[in-house]
């Protein structure tokens, strides 16, 4: 898996009713999965969109580096960091999501993990920044040697697994209407673990090396539960689970202020995400997803607490304007995203101990292509890495030590409104990729070619978070 020296991918969650598992017979979808590789994007229309774009990239990128050596900064160093960085995709964000009012579905959905994995395959292909693929159980519950074989096929490998105890699925004995690792039922805790445990094992099979556990758990009334024992058994549960944890793994457990639950949530923020993290063991960590806050909470100051305690886990990435909106990453606020890249490459810079944070997308489609949000994304967080790598860190820490703010908010503003489009397309091009992913994309075709592949979804019904 291409990543930056010291960094992983990351994982997780957020349910979609598009992200089914598929229900055809197991040798039917061997059959169909086996030919749709053909709907890959043809190395001809690759070559013939870069060839059209390449002799203006080249002469952006000797432009900026010449900018960038005035600073003291060698453009080919910050392209291959850049080259080496990955983030990964999850599986279920190549379907169209939706709200709880209702869901459009696209055209070309993906049917079962197969076609998803095809998907990303294609996101992988042009952007050449997403190596891994995190996957849902029981969504995309499939047979592993399948899974290991796709995934080869295509490029790609897996990331961390991410269990559902949010949802209730067909034939499940006990409910998760009232919470699941925090039930007052012993039964249905006992089940939660127990698919946690599954999720692990099939983990092993696919070679992921994490488990994320995020669970909605909570009230919607005062007086519903007892704050104290229900955290005492959240706590119970995440122990029975944290002890199946093979050596080499990590436990990422996630926090969000509120829904499904509107009056508390048992994991809440980030205070009880790391008290749950120390209380669990050395393997166990904190992921940050960015769109789980309050509106205007200083979430890369968050990050440098984990980190300088040890345990920030990872990121889910995406943006949002008044709750987790899962909205596109960098779409409405890119100066916070870079913010969060300005902490981790300081860490990185400074060889903080302990640290290796998994990156994931996570976000939901609801109006636009899948595959193109998520290749846009994708180059959004490089873009917010690339433009940390540009922050002058000695001239940084001599204005913090004699507190010359304007100097000091002015230094990093020089490294973000830095155009560093060139150095992400070259790196792009250098690896074999898109100079311009959705141009290319568009111009093979691919949604065309699925559509008349992948039946039609209906959007009956309302949609899911």
């Amino acid at each position: 898996m291409a990543h930056l020296e010291g960094w992983a991918t990351s994982t997780e969650h957020t349910a979609h009713p598009s992200r089914q598992r598929c229900a055809l017979p197991q040798d039917e979808v061997g059959v169909e999965w086996k030919g749709l590789s053909m709907t890959m994007i043809g190395k001809d229309v690759l070559e013939k969109d870069n060839s059209a774009r390449e002799s203006a990239l080249r002469q952006d990128y000797d432009n900026l580096g010449g900018h960038l050596a005035r600073r003291g900064i060698d453009i080919d160093d910050v392209k291959a960091k850049v080259s080496a960085y990955g983030v990964a995709v999850p599986s279920w964000g190549v379907g169209t999501g939706g709200t709880r009012f209702a869901r459009f579905p696209g055209a070309g959905e993906p049917r079962h993990i197969f076609d998803k994995l095809e998907d990303c395959g294609v996101i992988q292909q042009l952007t050449r920044a997403t190596p891994a693929v995190s996957l849902h159980i029981p969504w995309d519950k499939e047979d592993p040697k399948a899974l290991l074989a796709k995934a080869e096929e295509l490029g790609l490998t897996f990331d961390a697994m991410n269990s559902n105890t949010f949802q209730d699925q067909v034939g499940q004995e006990k409910s998760y209407k009232f919470g699941s690792l925090s039930h007052t039922d012993a039964a249905t805790r006992a089940q939660a673990v127990e698919h946690n445990l599954e999720c692990i094992e099939i983990g092993k099979a696919i070679g992921s090396k994490a488990l994320t556990i995020w669970i909605g758990d909570g009230s919607n009334f005062p007086g519903q539960a007892n704050f104290t024992r229900q955290f005492e058994r959240y706590l119970g549960a995440a122990k029975d689970i944290y002890a199946a944890l093979p050596a080499d793994w990590r436990l990422f457990t996630e926090h969000k202020m509120y829904e499904p639950a509107f009056y508390s949530t048992v994991v809440q923020d980030w205070g009880t995400n790391y008290m749950i993290a120390k209380e669990l063991g050395d393997q166990a960590y904190c992921l940050v997803d960015l769109g789980h806050h309050a509106p205007n909470v200083n979430i890369e100051m968050i990050v440098a607490r984990l980190i300088q305690f040890g345990k920030l886990g990872g990121f889910h990435f995406n943006d949002s304007k008044y709750g987790d909106d899962d909205l596109d990453t960098g779409s409405i606020d890119p100066y916070r995203l870079f913010l969060v890249f300005n902490e981790l490459v300081d860490a990185e810079t400074r060889k903080a101990p302990g640290f290796n944070p998994a990156h994931m997308l996570d976000q939901s489609h609801n109006v636009t292509d899948p595959i193109e949000s998520l290749m846009v994304s994708a180059m959004e967080v490089q873009r917010a890495y690339a433009q940390a790598l540009l922050v002058d860190r000695k001239a940084l820490d001599g204005f913090q030590e004699t507190n010359d703010a304007l100097m000091a908010t002015g230094t990093l503003k020089t490294a973000f409104r830095t155009d560093v489009e060139p150095i992400l397309a070259m790196a792009r091009l250098d690896q074999g990729g898109a100079i311009d992913p959705v141009g290319t994309y568009r111009a093979a075709g691919y949604r065309a070619k699925v559509a008349g592949i992948r039946p039609a979804v209906s959007g009956a019904g309302g949609g899911i978070v």
